[in-house]
């Protein structure tokens, strides 16, 4: 090689290699190359190996299968009485996605969130008196699961601009055999359990680059107003900026991995120590407790290290090329105006692994409404029940390989990327209108690049 082509290659191939290694790291350094069903399911891949011991503890207690208090087993026990899984792992399958019950199937993976119905209006509505806010699925033996569901889906069908058919179905909801009585009209809204990694990179985007994303007034005119979601931190004792939840109605994994014990599994914390039951549903006294608190500080602290270090998986595109024309597509169609790629990660000393990182995943972490085809009618907080908050998409593609399905959105009404899209409405309708204008060669490839990030 000539000292001229030589002095050339030396300048440029650090710069691609900058590009390559950006689109194929949307964990930066944190990202680990795993394609198989353990891909959600990984340690930081720059996670100092001191801290691995911890990883493996709070790994241990994800995937505990909690039992009742009357049994011979100390330390584990409390379930219940009323509950919808028996671990975290139950319905974050592999640390991924949830999804809706088929036919005659009790519900795991996702749940149904209640308010009573005369509250409609307030900007936090009540809880049921009885059901509390959430409709437990499951009970220990001699009790009645406060109620069960069941989902059917109506068919609807439409045609692309070009003549090409698709298909979408909406879930309808029938609840019965109420454990203590009709509740009579409800606010409902269905949730899948979403997956679990990258959530530690998550916590750690500046909190003025989210707020800095949100419009709440539209004042550019785009047609795009997303909200940042302020809400009430327990472990805070403060208002603070909600990232995590359909609805971001959490601020934090410490709020969120405690809420998820108490009203999912029915095991009580330091931070909210009441059972998921209320003092009207008199035979739960019957069953004893598992100790005050049921999950050990310890145990909750592990697992929140856990859920920090769980690390994205990579991207997979075949080449440069195909990464830019799907990203150029994405961009586009609008995708981008609510599902921005790229943050730099704070810098934090309890995490250096988790500091300065560059990322993608391809969120605003902000409320946006979704219109009436998505909504649940069910407002949180301050989000009402048309808004939601943008889903990460990295990873999004290996679903199907690490859960065993495909399916998407809040209720995973979704069964493909392509549903997912085609039920965008509200301030994302303008983006939905573009994809549906693509030809169809075009069409598929903005699918095919949502499925490799």
């Amino acid at each position: 090689m000539s000292g001229i082509r030589a002095a050339f290659a030396a300048a440029i191939l650090p710069s691609l290699t900058v590009i390559w290694a950006d689109y194929r790291f949307p964990g930066g350094e944190t990202t680990v190359f795993d394609d198989t069903r353990e891909a959600f399911a990984q340690p930081l891949a720059n996670l100092e190996p001191t801290a691995l011991a911890q990883f493996f503890s709070g790994d241990t207690v994800f995937n505990t299968n909690w039992v009742n208090a009357s049994s011979i087993v100390d330390g584990r026990d409390g379930l219940g009485p009323l509950f919808n899984a028996q671990s975290c792992s139950a319905c974050h399958f592999k640390d991924g996605r949830g999804q809706p019950p088929s036919e005659s199937e009790t519900a795991i993976g996702l749940v149904v969130r209640i308010s009573e119905a005369a509250t409609r209006d307030r900007a936090t509505p009540a809880p049921h008196p009885v059901y509390g806010n959430q409709v437990s699925v499951r009970a220990l033996p001699g009790l009645e699961a406060e109620a069960q569901i069941e989902i059917a889906y109506t068919e609807i069908e439409g045609v692309y601009p070009d003549g090409e058919s698709y298909r979408i179905q909406k879930p309808v909801y029938t609840y019965s055999h109420w454990s203590h009585g009709d509740p009579g009209e409800l606010l409902t809204s269905p949730r899948v359990a979403p997956s679990v990694f990258g959530l530690g990179l998550i916590d750690r985007i500046p909190e003025n680059e989210i707020r800095d994303g949100a419009d709440p007034l539209d004042r550019d005119s785009d047609g795009i107003s997303g909200r940042a979601h302020l809400v009430w931190s327990p472990s805070n004792d403060a208002v603070a900026l909600g990232r995590y939840g359909w609805k971001a109605n959490k601020t934090s994994i410490l709020d969120q991995t405690a809420a998820a014990f108490q009203g999912d599994i029915g095991i009580t914390s330091n931070l909210f120590p009441e059972e998921n039951h209320s003092e009207r549903q008199v035979d739960t006294a019957l069953y004893p407790s598992g100790g005050q608190p049921e999950l050990h500080p310890s145990d909750l602290e592990d697992v929140v290290f856990y859920l920090n270090t769980l690390a994205p998986p990579a991207s997979r595109f075949e080449s440069l090329s195909s990464y830019e024309s799907g990203l150029e597509l994405f961009n586009a169609t609008g995708c981008v105006d609510c599902h921005r790629p790229t943050y730099e990660t704070r810098n934090d000393p309890a995490f250096p692994a988790l500091s300065g990182q560059t990322i993608h995943p391809y969120t605003d972490l902000l409320l946006h409404d979704m219109g009436p085809g998505l909504a649940d009618g069910r407002p949180d907080q301050q989000a009402s029940g048309s808004e939601w908050r943008t889903p990460p998409l990295w990873g999004i593609g290996l679903i199907p390989k690490v859960n065993g399905h495909s399916r998407l959105l809040h209720d995973g009404r979704a069964r493909s990327i392509e549903e997912a899209i085609l039920w965008h409405g509200g301030e994302a309708a303008q983006s939905q209108a573009r994809f549906q204008a693509l030809p169809n060669a075009q069409r598929d490839a903005l699918i095919e690049f949502v499925s490799r990030l």
